[in-house]
């Protein structure tokens, strides 16, 4: 009983470590800043023009898709069929 106790127990806190790193801002931005650096590269291979302003639509639309929009998301929680 108690060996699946400290099982669980870790469970919950590798589940918890996942959780914290999923919405970390140390990981938004990181995959932020990746990103604008590949779009950079490719823009600049492909001879885009003004690659360094560019780059900045894709990491941009990164940014808002991690915003967690509170007023969407009550709307949709209130419309949800639970």
């Amino acid at each position: 009983m108690e060996k699946e106790i400290k099982e669980i127990q870790q469970r919950n806190k590798k589940v918890e470590a996942d959780k914290a790193w999923e919405t970390s801002n140390f990981r938004k931005t990181t995959i932020s800043i990746i990103t604008y650096f590949l779009v950079v590269l490719f823009l600049y291979t492909i001879k885009a023009p003004k690659p360094w302003l560019n780059a900045l639509i894709p990491t941009a639309g990164f940014i808002l898709s991690t915003l967690t929009l509170p007023f969407i998301k009550k709307w949709w929680i209130k419309n949800q069929q639970f």
